[in-house]
């Protein structure tokens, strides 16, 4: 578990996939928001994990929800994957300074240079209600952030 559980989330703005700035600050009082960081575009694991939450857009993405996915690659790698996937919801490039966001989450691996598998729930007045870190292999189980989701209300 995260020690940022409980507290306000870091706030950023990061570039999307078609190059357009998402601020996190802005959901607050809009939105929920799943915020999953994954390693990179394009791999086995972070593929599946991304399209399953693409699968399951009823529930994570909605009036009440947003996911943003956020990996160290460029926002044109992220558009390339995107449109392969069929992924709607955001993906933000944390690609300079490398890793800077994914740092201040606790989800930023410095010896290999890339964000690992941290999930933050965030509700709507910007706090850290949920997270989880798994390591670079390990997948999530999206289940665990649907339960989170559900325990806000």
């Amino acid at each position: 578990m995260s020690s940022l559980v409980g507290q306000e989330a870091p706030d950023f703005t990061l570039k999307n996939q078609f190059g357009q700035e998402v601020t996190l600050s802005d959901y607050r009082g809009k939105k929920n928001v799943v915020l999953v960081f994954f390693p990179m575009a394009f791999t086995g694991i972070c593929t599946d994990e991304l399209c399953e939450l693409r699968d399951r857009k009823q529930i994570f993405e909605s009036e009440d929800v947003q996911v943003l996915g956020i990996s160290c690659d460029s926002s044109a790698a992220q558009k390339v994957f995107a449109d392969q996937e069929g992924i709607s919801y955001p993906l933000l490039a944390d690609y300079w300074p490398h890793g800077a966001v994914a740092s201040s989450f606790g989800s930023f691996n410095e010896q290999l240079g890339f964000a690992i598998r941290g999930t933050f729930v965030i509700d709507k007045l910007g706090i850290v209600r949920w997270a989880v870190i798994n390591g670079p292999g390990e997948a999530r189980n999206a289940d665990d952030y649907e339960s989170a989701l559900a325990n806000l209300d």
